[in-house]
């Protein structure tokens, strides 16, 4: 079979630009080129496979799953159904925590990423900052399994450690960060996101504020005297992080930012920094 003829075969289970970047992949060629290869033979082994996850993504599996990775502030990044797939929302993130990291630090610092799942997160900051250290904890030795494999592709020196949050750990941080289960237990979602992501990494009890308790009843023991906390939040979520922030922390500054679709997103909370 030709390229084109793959093609066709394609778009008659799922939509056009899935189907296109799929081949892509496979064949290791740019989707926006593809067009110049339409009439070049494909050898067995991968006619097999890309009818094989043509048939898995038109049953649902995500386009992600399906080729294996994510693009995330520009890296590339391995996935699987053991972890979630990483939104542009947690991309503003990291973009907004770099700018916050840059304009009030000027030493390298020591980061933790909380929930860090694939390791997007943390790895990028430890790409695009200056660092002392990087912890990634995830509750999930599963999702750890990713992330080594993220370390190892990346040649991170980061630290992977299996752990519920901060719990039993004294060290302290300049930068804490967490884009954690924020979904509330009946809350209605995509049914792609309920029926492949992994629920572990997206629903936290009743109101779906269990990890931000978890965190905040804590997270002053692991606090330097200059600090930053970063949290993506629930676009509905802010004034009741809010309220416990004030709970469990003293002599704070809390800034709440939008994403791009104007939903509040983002929680920084800043210690020792006006």
């Amino acid at each position: 079979m030709r390229i084109e003829d793959l093609l066709i075969y394609g778009k008659q289970h799922i939509h056009s630009d899935y189907a296109k970047i799929l081949l892509a992949e496979l064949l290791n060629k740019n989707p926006l080129e593809l067009l110049n290869y339409l009439n070049e033979e494909v050898n067995d082994n991968i006619i097999n496979e890309y009818k094989k996850e043509v048939q898995a993504m038109e049953s649902g599996i995500p386009l992600q799953y399906a080729i294996g990775y994510v693009n995330f502030y520009g890296i590339k990044y391995y996935i699987d159904n053991r972890v979630l797939i990483p939104r542009f929302e947690t991309e503003e993130l990291v973009e907004n925590t770099i700018n916050y990291v840059n304009k009030y630090f000027t030493e390298p610092v020591d980061i933790v990423d909380l929930g860090c799942g694939s390791g997007v997160i943390g790895l990028t900051l430890e790409k695009k900052i200056s660092t002392k250290t990087v912890d990634l904890i995830d509750i999930s030795k599963d999702a750890l399994e990713v992330t080594h494999k993220n370390c190892g592709n990346l040649n991170s020196k980061a630290n992977i450690i299996n752990n519920d949050f901060l719990e039993g750990i004294e060290k302290k941080y300049d930068l804490i960060i967490s884009n954690p289960p924020y979904i509330r237990k009946n809350e209605e979602i995509e049914q792609i996101v309920k029926d492949n992501e992994p629920n572990i990494a997206l629903y936290a009890g009743e109101d779906g504020l269990d990890c931000y308790r978890n965190i905040l009843s804590t997270v002053k023991n692991n606090m330097k005297e200059r600090c930053i906390i970063a949290f993506e939040i629930g676009y509905e979520q802010a004034q009741q992080i809010n309220e416990l922030i004030k709970e469990y922390l003293e002599d704070v500054k809390v800034i709440v930012k939008k994403d791009m679709s104007d939903k509040d997103r983002i929680i920084f909370i800043f210690k020792g920094i006006e």
